[in-house]
């Protein structure tokens, strides 16, 4: 474990390796879960106050289930999270040509619809954040359907972290990812060299 700031890193971070690979999982962790992707209390207000646009970019299918209830609910474990369809994809999921599950927010975002990207929860991934009373916990969830990510960062020998270098900056900032590169350089780099 390495700590930075007020922040307890596992050194799967730097030790595991991980690159998506759409062609071969389809998106399958939009669509897998127990419940839908976590949502902060701002991402909610973006998407309220967004949802006509990015409405734009979603399935017939989700568009049907947002007339009936609205875009996020409360889970077992009491976090506000996406709706689901049939109690399965997230009912952001969008499908491209190739079956591949795409995310309508981010969809809305690269056309400049909008001016946020999807959940910070789901571009993370496979990084998840446990807040607690005085630190937050970063770890890096082990999932059977990343296989195909697990295989294709180790031929490529790409560190999570640095797969996930703009949605890290994106929670917290340039200087946090630096750390961790000099983290990296120092401890877990030199590992391979010895």
């Amino acid at each position: 474990m390495i700590e930075i700031e007020d922040k307890i890193i596992s050194d799967d971070l730097f030790e595991k390796k991980f690159v998506c690979d759409l062609q071969k999982c389809k998106g399958v962790c939009c669509v897998e879960g127990d419940s839908g992707a976590p949502l902060t209390k701002k991402e909610i207000l973006d998407i309220d106050k967004n949802i006509s646009k990015i409405k734009t970019e979603m399935s017939p299918t989700a568009l049907s289930i947002l007339g009936k209830k609205d875009f996020y609910y409360v889970d077992s474990d009491g976090d506000k999270v996406t709706s689901l369809i049939n109690e399965k994809e997230c009912v952001f999921v969008v499908y491209d040509q190739n079956k591949i599950a795409k995310c309508s927010i981010e969809s809305a975002f690269r056309k400049n619809k909008i001016n946020f990207n999807k959940p910070i929860s789901c571009h993370l991934y496979p990084i998840r954040v446990k807040k607690h009373e005085n630190f937050q916990a970063i770890n890096v969830d082990s999932w059977h359907i990343c296989q195909p990510a697990c295989k294709c960062g180790t031929e490529l020998n790409v560190p999570v972290f640095k797969f996930l270098k703009n949605a890290i900056i994106r929670s917290w900032g340039l200087n946090f990812f630096q750390q961790l590169d000099s983290v990296y350089d120092q401890f877990f780099n030199q590992k391979k060299t010895k």
